[in-house]
């Protein structure tokens, strides 16, 4: 499910956007929600200027990609022990845990 997420720096615009955003993070939830998503982003060039403002959206909405973030051995690695070996996830108790860890 989490396999092939673009790293954080990513520049994208999103389906019926006029302005791009960079992904600062991936598998995040909204601390008001239940939901996860693929990626949090804010405006670029701006960066998190105002928390209230980040974007929070599933790989489905990107439209175009501008800008593939850094990529190295640590981001990699990271993506294999980590990202690529996620299962579904849910948010329980403000924590975003595996559907399967009852």
């Amino acid at each position: 499910m989490y396999k092939n997420l673009l790293p954080i720096g990513s520049v994208v615009l999103l389906k019926g956007g006029n302005k791009r955003v960079m992904i600062c993070g991936r598998i995040q939830a909204r601390a008001d929600c239940d939901t996860v998503y693929d990626y949090s982003a804010c405006y670029y060039p701006e960066g998190i200027v105002d928390p209230s403002e980040m974007f929070f959206f599933n790989r489905d909405a990107i439209e175009a990609v501008f800008f593939i973030g850094f990529q190295d051995k640590e981001e990699l690695d990271f993506r294999a022990a980590v990202l690529d070996r996620l299962g579904e996830l849910e948010v329980r108790d403000g924590r975003i845990v595996s559907r399967e860890d009852k």
